[in-house]
């Protein structure tokens, strides 16, 4: 078996976690499936997995090198296409991820829009409140809120957003409107677990990052749910500024210590370096990006109430 055939088998092993799986999946015997798992080893000079009687498991070598060798067949595939004309023309499947909110309210009409132009492609919309691992988890570009520690994804920035506290104009009535962060604390919470993990609020104090501790008295991990509450007058919750633009444009919620100062946090449609990028990425990111940028201008520019 040669180097690229160790390696198609490698990422089928470690794909499947299973020796068997992988061997049916490659049409392949098991024995010869350990064989190639074993010779790669050895010409790397480290072991790849960690195997039991009853478990199979990537050691960090082996994560290190799955990432690569998925990157090398990508390229592989993506140059075969392009030697017989197939790169032009996008199709095959996307796999996309987002946060649920942002995938509901902005990304899947973009999706769905992209998708009636091109009709050989279809794609998967996976709405997740935590960061997916693009190469591990067979994802092709995500759309990310906040700091981009990755350096080994493409980006391009779409916007921004701010994170801020609302509530209703009704519990502002019956309870009055904090001026600071002390008052803050004396006032009911909604606590959405996506922005307070940590059941604090990260705020900015001159230069430096401050952290106050809150109370909720209602905590929800959907954060429709915390600002429905909070619209319904059970309390203040925190948001990101993009979710509420036209509630607070109509009034039904208002926004609570306004000038707390808080930086904003950058948005990217992000995807896996790759010397030949898929057609079917490359369409959707250009299609994406100015429809994703010219919403994120709409969002950031002021509503007044009632208007």
């Amino acid at each position: 078996m040669d180097r690229l055939q160790e390696i198609e088998v490698f990422v089928a092993v470690a794909d499947a976690g299973s020796l068997a799986r992988a061997a049916d999946h490659l049409r392949l015997s098991p024995p010869s499936v350990t064989r190639a798992v074993a010779a790669l080893e050895d010409r790397l000079g480290a072991r790849l997995f960690n195997r039991t009687t009853r478990r199979l498991a990537m050691t960090e070598v082996g994560r290190r090198f799955h990432e690569s060798a998925r990157r090398i067949l990508a390229d592989l595939e993506a140059a075969q296409q392009e030697a017989v004309g197939e790169t032009s023309v996008p199709q095959g499947h996307l796999t996309i991820s987002a946060s649920v909110t942002f995938g509901r309210s902005l990304l899947s009409p973009v999706v769905c829009r992209f998708l009636d132009l091109n009709p050989r492609v279809t794609a998967s919309l996976l709405l997740l409140d935590r960061v997916a691992n693009l190469v591990e988890e067979g994802i092709d570009l995500a759309v990310r809120i906040g700091p981009l520690p990755d350096s080994s994804l493409i980006a391009r920035r779409l916007g921004s957003v701010r994170r801020i506290l609302v509530t209703g104009p009704d519990y502002l009535r019956r309870n009055g409107t904090p001026a600071n962060l002390a008052e803050l604390k004396a006032h009911r919470i909604i606590g959405f677990t996506g922005l307070m993990p940590l059941r604090e609020w990260r705020h900015h104090d001159g230069t430096r990052q401050v952290s106050t501790p809150l109370a909720p008295s209602f905590e929800v991990n959907d954060a429709l749910a915390a600002l429905r509450a909070a619209e319904l007058g059970h309390g203040i919750a925190p948001a990101l500024s993009y979710m509420v633009h036209e509630e607070i444009a109509q009034g039904r919620l208002v926004e609570v210590l306004a000038d707390d100062n808080q930086p904003e946090l950058p948005v990217h449609i992000v995807y896996p370096h790759s010397r030949l990028l898929a057609p079917k990425v490359r369409a959707f990111v250009d299609f994406a990006t100015p429809s994703l940028a010219a919403e994120f201008d709409r969002l950031s520019r002021p509503k007044d109430p009632g208007r």
